[in-house]
């Protein structure tokens, strides 16, 4: 983000109707690489020149676990009263402000389609790929504190699988190898791409992922957790204050990223 020279006449907010923009932009420019189960998305565009030009995406949907919004929101209904936002990435370009502009719209958005809580997470932990390049610095939330979301703590310490690339190859995209479930192709390219064997036909999927992760030289690092923000929507703060909160609230905000994960 540079600094000033924020007009919100120059942008607009809106729905993304075809998945293809918004994931295109996602895997080219958020630290992810990787593209989340979707139930609504938005745009941020820059429209200064008299042309739509997308600067940021916002992906809001369903988490891998019903207890991600569940446990912060126990009187929502989760996936349509409840939403995660599980990308939220704007071009490097885009004018301080633009970020809570463009979260603010989206909110407004999915209060109009019956949302009334959003989740959210920032991932504190600096990651590298195996040569030393810094991919990700750490993230704490700032410009969800900016937006006077609730913090919530922690989510849960675990390991993590790093792969040599900097990015994270998560538990659900295992298991769908594993299981050989709809997105497991996907998963399976990610590893190929970084040097693992294509899988023989009939061969254990288990048994091909335990091999892939080993050839491509994946590490397990130790996560503290995620740190978890929330918002409760609502016209009016009576409206937002008559939302239960499952978890309790944490002060002061996160300020600084954790220090660098080691290899266990």
């Amino acid at each position: 983000m540079r600094d000033g020279g924020f007009d919100r006449r120059n942008y607009r907010v809106d729905h993304i109707a075809d998945e293809e923009p918004a994931k295109s932009f996602v895997l080219a420019h958020h630290y992810s690489r990787s593209w989340p189960s979707v139930s609504a998305q938005f745009g941020l565009y820059d429209v200064s020149s008299g042309r739509r030009q997308l600067c940021g995406v916002a992906v809001f949907g369903v988490p891998v676990s019903r207890a991600v919004l569940t446990r912060p929101f126990p009187t929502l209904r989760p996936y349509t009263q409840a939403l995660v936002c599980s990308r939220f990435v704007l071009l490097d370009e885009c004018p301080a402000n633009a970020e809570s502009f463009f979260l603010a719209r989206c909110m407004d958005a999915l209060l109009d389609d019956g949302v009334r809580g959003i989740v959210s997470f920032a991932d504190p932990v600096p990651r590298r790929t195996a040569s030393g390049q810094l991919v990700m610095p750490g993230h704490v939330g700032t410009i969800y504190a900016a937006t006077n979301a609730v913090y919530s703590g922690r989510a849960t310490a675990r390991t993590v699988k790093l792969l040599p690339d900097g990015t994270v190859f998560h538990d659900r995209a295992a298991q769908k190898i594993r299981r050989q479930e709809q997105g497991h192709q996907y998963a399976e390219a990610q590893l190929i791409a970084l040097g693992a064997p294509v899988p023989r036909a009939g061969c254990n999927p288990a048994v091909w992922l335990r091999e892939a992760l080993v050839a491509v030289g994946a590490r397990n690092v130790r996560h503290r957790g995620a740190h978890r923000y929330v918002w409760r929507l609502g016209r009016s703060r009576r409206e937002r204050e008559q939302i239960k909160l499952g978890l309790p609230v944490q002060r002061p905000y996160p300020k600084q990223p954790d220090p660098e994960a080691i290899a266990v």
